[in-house]
């Protein structure tokens, strides 16, 4: 890696000091060296020779990062924040080992032989994990796995005359689009990939399969794990960039979505770098499908919501409107706004195992948040931010579900009679 490459993007950083108030860690421990702006001039040092990967100061800040990517829009400059950060963790991999921990989970998100064995185990103990939820490490991460069960849609608070939306004389031709599977979001999420599934179909949509997708590989890449993110970039670019047509590829959790539309990066150089720019062009988060096309409206639920947008749904992909226009299609529900709604929950993929005590502090101020607007359920598009925001609930002793956005929508199309499944 080239010292211009580790830096690249940086350039137009000013110091001018935007960024802090949306950076999280920054908000949390108050030190320059825990804000973009200082994590900005450490990049720079290491691409300079000023500084070494080996430095533990450089280490510790570098890692401490998110990787929420907050700054970036809020940037008057347009630094290009996330790809320094992504090179920086790779230049830091070739210096010292990534804790066990994490390298355990990567393995299992890119391995399906592993995959195939984990996932299921872990839904056979689900059903037990919220006994021994709480706020020890353990008691979180049970809770992170009481958090994956699918929920039934609770009964309506009012029942009312409801009249559903006719279906149009002529209906749009469909628009073919495929599931992306990703890793944790098919091990213990498929009950929002077939939500996602239907909701799709309702909107004119025509569901199709795609065999041989895998982890997006957003974690590794993340994580300094450059060559595994490579090789699971590749394997879904093989298995998506031959879609027929138009089709488009579907999304349902935003870190894989930020991952897949960044594919051109990722694989810049790469023989398959034609095909990677395909992938990237076609993929859409569920909420914009289901935007483009309306949504159809559905039946009240009678639910006060508090929706928390994922950091790289909100900041990474610049999906804001879409997700609450998908939510406004559900007749009559209340949504709520709580504090801080667009700072991160502080899972960033594996940052909670390898950064326990701040992931925590980060997680507090969401949890206290969201239990000052005391929602009936939280709804956000994001296996890992639906698993930490699940698990503080859990440990602070509330019962508030979390749900993705598209489930509130599967549940109104039920309750409207528009599918029976």
């Amino acid at each position: 890696m080239t010292q211009a490459a580790l830096a690249a993007g940086l350039e137009p950083c000013v110091h001018c000091g935007f960024c802090l108030q949306a950076c999280p860690t920054y908000l949390v421990t108050g030190d320059e060296a825990d804000s973009p702006r200082g994590r900005i001039a450490l990049i720079r040092g290491l691409a300079g020779g000023r500084l070494e990967a080996r430095d533990p100061q450089v280490q510790t800040h570098l890692d401490r990062c998110l990787g929420c990517r907050a700054c970036e829009p809020v940037c008057p400059s347009g630094v290009s924040y996330a790809p320094a950060l992504e090179a920086s963790r790779r230049r830091l991999a070739d210096e010292r080992t990534i804790p066990l921990s994490v390298r355990a989970v990567h393995a299992v998100m890119a391995d399906r032989s592993l995959g195939r064995v984990v996932f299921p185990l872990a839904r056979a103990v689900r059903p037990l994990a919220r006994r021994f939820a709480g706020p020890s490490r353990l008691g979180l991460a049970f809770g992170m796995l009481a958090a994956t069960r699918p929920r039934r849609c609770p009964a309506p608070k009012e029942r009312g005359a409801w009249t559903p939306e006719p279906q149009p004389a002529e209906a749009p031709t469909p628009r073919r689009v495929v599931v992306f599977a990703g890793c944790v979001q098919d091990g213990l999420f498929g009950h929002v990939h077939r939500a996602t599934a239907r909701v799709l179909v309702a909107n004119g949509y025509e569901v199709m399969e795609a065999p041989d997708q895998g982890c997006c590989g957003a974690l590794h890449a993340h994580a300094g794990q450059h060559d595994d993110a490579v090789r699971l970039a590749r394997q879904n670019v093989r298995a998506l960039a031959a879609l027929a047509g138009d089709a488009l590829i579907a999304v349902d959790a935003a870190g894989c979505g930020a991952m897949l539309k960044e594919y051109d990066r990722l694989l810049a150089g790469d023989p398959l770098e034609t095909d990677a720019r395909r992938v990237a062009a076609r993929t859409r988060d569920v909420s914009e499908l289901l935007a483009a096309r309306g949504p159809r409206r559905g039946a009240p639920l009678g639910l006060r919501v508090a929706y928390d947008p994922p950091c790289h749904l909100l900041h990474a992909q610049g999906v804001a409107r879409e997700p609450r226009q998908l939510l406004a299609a559900i007749d009559g529900l209340d949504q709520v706004t709580h504090v801080g709604a667009e700072l991160c929950c502080g899972s960033a993929g594996s940052y909670s195992l390898a950064q326990p005590g701040l992931s925590g502090e980060v997680l507090g101020y969401k949890v206290e948040a969201i239990r000052r607007v005391r929602p009936d359920v939280v709804a956000t598009g994001n296996p890992g931010c639906a698993m930490q925001i699940g698990a503080g609930l859990l440990a602070a002793g509330e019962s508030i579900p979390v749900v993705h956005p598209v489930e509130l929508l599967d549940w109104s199309y039920r309750r409207a009679g528009y599918y029976d499944e």
